[in-house]
């Protein structure tokens, strides 16, 4: 008697049939990465290239340092805030694996920016560090969280581009340490904000193409 039992699929099928439900329900959602990326592009150009123009080691600086730091939480709390409407519109309707995996993959973010957030209080409490060792302290270890989720999504998705992206803030990571400060702010503005922007831009082109995301040529 034939076993008529659809065999299971392999962890790479798997993956694969995730990326290509999460790449149908954008499209048809219109929800589109070059958008989050461009809001986020647009934070981290403005935010941290104003906290640079500002800093007191200029001769004269932009504004006071309190206004660009107000003007850099109102930036990035505004993209959080369009980060979940998007993470929102992108998994309604969605079902099974790729539903789960989604908010997996959203709580990770939160999870791991949450303890490092707790980590670098505790550590400046601490240490009793100066403002410059507490500034290189935030931008590396911030970007390079940020770089291992990107990594993450890119292995889950199966976008190279994704994980390209991840590689290339992790690279600034170090570079934000390296420069010291003002110059790690710099390193934020032009090669992270660079980067969201860059990703944007090659999402967008993609989309035109009509190209899924996240997948490769055979």
């Amino acid at each position: 008697m034939e076993d008529d039992e659809t065999p299971p699929l392999s962890a790479e099928e798997s993956l694969s049939l995730i990326a290509r439900q999460n790449e149908r329900m954008r499209r048809e959602l219109g929800a589109s990465p070059a958008r989050l990326l461009g809001v986020w592009a647009f934070a981290w150009l403005v935010g941290w290239g104003l906290v640079y123009l500002s800093d007191a080691s200029h001769a004269k600086p932009l504004m006071p340092g309190w206004a660009a730091s107000v003007v850099v939480a109102v930036l990035f709390v505004a993209s959080i805030v369009y980060s979940i409407f998007y993470g929102t519109r992108v998994n309604r309707g969605i079902r099974g694996p790729s539903q789960l995996v989604g908010a997996m993959y959203g709580w990770s973010w939160m999870l791991s920016f949450g303890a490092l957030t707790l980590i670098n209080l505790r550590v400046m409490a601490l240490g009793k560090l100066d403002p410059s060792t507490i500034s290189l302290l935030w931008s590396g270890t911030s970007l390079l969280v940020t770089g291992a989720l990107y990594l993450a999504g890119g292995m889950l998705w199966q976008d190279k581009l994704q994980y390209g992206f991840g590689v290339w803030i992790i690279v600034c990571s170090g570079a934000s340490v390296l420069v010291g400060v003002p110059g790690n702010f710099l390193v934020l503005c032009l090669a992270g904000g660079g980067g969201f922007l860059v990703a944007a831009l090659v999402y967008y082109v993609r989309e035109r193409r009509g190209r899924p995301l996240g997948t490769r040529r055979r």
